[in-house]
């Protein structure tokens, strides 16, 4: 059976891979969180996890003393959670690790020759080139987690053959988040709390607030330019309030494929660890009589701006990516802490992109540059007069 790198266990994506492996019997050869020591210290024990790394160096000694005398070796840090990244004692990487944190241990798999299961967006929408580039380079897979981007995957898988290489666009499905079918003035005076209830998935709190501004598909657009090879003008954004329809491709003569399922992350998780096979897994059948009708509808980009800055960065390519990319994840840092409003994520996010320069060439260096910049832009933009 197959071993695994766990990055981000403690979240969501992390919590629900955990489940998998131990219905499938997968083990963890190392695991990783941010700061949850005590979750950690339980994973350790319960799968025998002899390296650990938890992130916020502050809680390492916590760490220790939580595991007793189990004896795992305790990393820390960037380079901690690189090394395990990259330990080639697992057959593949699992990244769920949130934000910017997740690119250098993608880098440190692919290099050390590890493939990547991809729950991490940032890995791609900040730094795809270099990324996609160094996975051909290497000879290595990025198998996605994302819903969307697993239905994608699981349809090419189906049409392994002489139909794959005619790949025309893509469909990619949104939720429309809670405040589907609002205006922007609406939006003025929505609260943390209004924001963090999504109504189909639960998530951590950084992507629940993307999906209620659709910045969420928007970088989900950018992920899938780079992982499928199309221009941002062949993926279309279809607004699927039920989310059956996890996403669909198009072919040379227009037919439509399609990969349905419940709103449920356990399929995409268990099939990148079980690929090309498919096994019985935790999440339930799909009935579609039991929904009775599916809709899809435009998105409204003058409302979620974030889709549009993050549509225009997929057709703007270099490091504009990795700016709309800090620029959101600085915003919603203040919006969850009461320092700024809904529609000002929006703001400071097309603000960044419009302000802040890009580069073409796409480096750990470039990125980490241009990310550092567009959180500088949206913490200037908090303190002065909104516009």
């Amino acid at each position: 059976m197959k071993k695994i790198n766990l990055l981000g266990a403690g979240g969501s994506i992390g919590s629900q891979t955990v489940q998998v492996c131990r219905m499938l019997g997968i083990g963890i050869h190392s695991a990783a969180v941010k700061s949850g020591y005590k979750n950690l210290a339980e994973l350790a024990r319960e799968f025998s996890i002899k390296r650990l790394c938890v992130y916020d160096e502050e809680f390492a000694e916590s760490l220790k003393k939580e595991l007793g005398g189990f004896g795992a070796e305790i990393l820390t840090g960037e380079k901690g959670l690189c090394e395990l990244a990259a330990d080639r004692s697992a057959d593949i990487t699992v990244n769920s690790v949130v934000g910017i944190a997740g690119l250098s241990p993608t880098v440190a798999a692919l290099e050390n020759g590890l493939d990547v299961a991809l729950a991490n967006k940032e890995t791609l929408v900040a730094g795809g080139e270099l990324v996609m580039g160094l996975a051909r380079e290497k000879g290595r897979k990025i198998i996605p987690i994302d819903s969307e981007h697993s239905a994608i995957f699981q349809c090419l898988m189906a049409l392994r053959g002489e139909q794959e290489g005619q790949l025309k666009g893509l469909i990619l499905t949104a939720s429309g988040g809670p405040f589907f079918g609002r205006s922007f003035d609406e939006l003025e005076r929505v609260t943390p709390e209004e924001a963090l209830c999504h109504p189909n998935w639960q998530m951590g709190r950084k992507i629940t607030v993307d999906s209620a501004t659709m910045m969420n598909k928007g970088l989900e657009l950018m992920e899938a330019c780079h992982l499928f090879g199309l221009p941002p003008e062949r993926v279309e954004i279809v607004i699927h309030r039920q989310s059956v329809v996890h996403s669909a491709v198009v072919l040379a003569d227009n037919a439509v494929i399609a990969q349905l399922g419940l709103p449920d992350m356990k399929i995409p998780i268990q099939f990148a660890l079980t690929y090309p096979e498919r096994m019985p897994s935790l999440s339930g059948e799909l009935s579609l009589t039991d929904y009775g009708s599916l809709t899809f509808e435009k998105p409204d980009v003058d409302t979620f701006v974030c889709l549009k800055a993050a549509a225009e960065a997929a057709r703007t390519g270099g490091t504009a990516g990795a700016v709309v990319n800090g620029a959101d994840e600085r915003a919603v840092e203040l919006f969850l802490s009461g320092k700024i409003g809904f529609n000002d994520i929006g703001r400071g996010v097309m603000g960044a992109l419009e302000n802040v320069p890009h580069q073409k060439d796409v480096t750990l260096d470039s990125v980490k540059a241009a990310d550092r910049a567009a959180r500088e832009y949206v913490d200037r933009f908090k303190n002065n007069d909104r516009q």
